[in-house]
């Protein structure tokens, strides 16, 4: 199950939130043939499509 929250940047989570957080944290990750686990090589390739705007400044530095 998946579960997304929407809230402003630096509001801290709730006890419910991080109580959730913690228990999710229990359960390993399943992978399947829609989402196979990738490689070390694969992983390293990866680059994201649209990059979060702390990442903005770095790419253009460094990218």
């Amino acid at each position: 199950m998946l579960v997304t929250y929407n809230r402003k940047k630096g509001t801290p989570l709730t006890p419910e939130q991080i109580a959730e957080i913690e228990e999710a944290a229990k359960y390993p990750i399943v992978f399947d043939e829609d989402c196979p686990e990738m490689t070390e090589e694969q992983l390293r390739q990866f680059r994201r499509v649209n990059p979060r705007q702390d990442d903005a400044g770095l790419l253009r530095k460094f990218g």
